[in-house]
């Protein structure tokens, strides 16, 4: 191991981009959404809090005329429908 290293080059983040149309992010969320999403995810047995959370979301997009509770609470029956 040498005694010191350079890192006057060395550049902040991933080495390698992620693969696929994913993108990394910081977000900041209420701690009741977060600890929603994962017990729903729990609920059903396990899986992904990210990706219920990003289904969440897209529905929101494709169908902005329904009000944000509405599409959840559709994905979330959907959700535990397909766990059953």
């Amino acid at each position: 191991m040498k005694a010191k290293y350079d890192f006057s080059k060395g550049k902040r983040g991933a080495v390698l981009p992620a693969p696929g149309k994913k993108v990394r992010i910081t977000i900041r969320l209420d701690r009741d959404i977060l600890d929603w999403f994962r017990a729903q995810v729990e609920e059903q047995g396990g899986g992904s809090y990210q990706t219920m959370l990003n289904d969440a979301l897209r529905a929101y997009v494709e169908r902005q005329e329904q009000p944000i509770e509405e599409i959840v609470r559709r994905v979330v029956r959907e959700e535990l429908h397909a766990s059953q």
